[in-house]
């Protein structure tokens, strides 16, 4: 292979790495989706998951992550294309949230189908629930 087309190859992946860069120090979403990525991973080493789960985990965290940096992407793109407000780009700019809705509550699920049954099995449990929630029992 020529040497152009590597070199070419490779300042494509350090153009991705600079928008991802860009996207967890730039948008302050990121970051939040950041932190729910180390509580699900922390969760994961704590309760020693096994590997099809950490498959779905992993899943999770870059559904969430994707979804954002391509909603970034959409509302830079829709800033730049309509400065002035414009209902039909506030119509885009809602649908690329929503897309980031759906992909964190379907994360959420994922998580909670995955790390509930550990929870239920932690000592102590069944007391705790009684002592704080005893209408659970009924």
């Amino acid at each position: 292979m020529p040497r152009k087309y590597i070199k070419k190859r490779l300042n494509s992946f350090g153009y991705a790495l600079k928008g991802i860069g860009a996207a967890f120090w730039y948008e302050p979403n990121m970051k939040l989706h950041l932190v729910g990525a180390i509580e699900a991973i922390f969760l994961g080493w704590f309760f020693e998951i096994k590997n099809p789960e950490w498959c779905w985990i992993v899943l999770a965290i870059g559904l969430v992550w994707m979804a954002e940096i391509f909603n970034t992407s959409v509302e830079k793109l829709t800033d730049l294309v309509s400065p002035d407000y414009d209902e039909l780009a506030g119509r885009v700019k809602d649908l690329a949230a929503g897309a980031v809705l759906m992909a964190a509550l379907t994360s959420l699920v994922i998580g909670f189908l995955i790390f509930w049954p550990h929870v239920e099995a932690l000592p102590g449990y069944e007391d705790t629930i009684n002592k704080y929630l005893p209408f659970l029992n009924k």
